[in-house]
């Protein structure tokens, strides 16, 4: 009988999406609770370790993250396993390198290098729109992002938004 949540995910059950291979283990990196769904997201472990080749193991992404080096959509994380989806904006500063996650055709994560310009800003798809308080409306992006807006913009669901966002919030 289970008790809470499932911890471990075996490989063979992971996202075809994160390109891993059968024989190199029996499990795979279990995506933390975050913004994007696990089917959806792929682990900054998977990202460092086997896309950009930066690490050899697990315990040196631990030791990469820890020193504060990787920002996700402009915000510093030190989870190792924290979902990073699509469109997320993956930036680290000691290198000045920024990539964005985006899809091919078959539907894999695949890691796009971008400027520092184009990693100041992020598309988002709307999901929901709804009035708050005081009758202000506001958006629901994939995300999980929630966007107020005093002002009439484009808002429809299902159109996508621009998000901008300080590297000091």
């Amino acid at each position: 009988m289970a008790r809470g949540p499932k911890k471990h995910l075996k490989r063979l059950n992971a996202p075809k999406s994160w390109l891993l291979d059968k024989l190199s283990g029996v499990f795979a990196p279990k995506p933390s609770a975050g913004p994007h769904r696990m089917r959806e997201c792929l682990p900054l472990v998977i990202f460092l370790r086997n896309r950009l080749k930066y690490a050899l193991n697990g315990s040196e992404v631990t030791k990469i993250v820890m020193q504060r080096l990787i920002k996700v959509d402009g915000k510093i994380r030190t989870d190792k396993n924290f979902p990073s989806g699509f469109m997320d904006v993956i930036s680290i500063e000691k290198t000045n390198e920024f990539f964005r996650l985006l899809y091919d055709v078959k539907g894999r994560f695949i890691v796009h290098r971008i400027t520092a310009e184009e990693a100041k800003y992020k598309l988002c798809k709307v999901k929901k729109l709804l009035v708050g308080n005081k009758g202000i409306p506001y958006v629901v992006t994939h995300d999980g992002r929630t966007i107020r807006y005093p002002r009439s913009e484009e808002r429809r669901v299902g159109k996508e938004c621009r998000s901008r966002w300080s590297p000091y919030h």
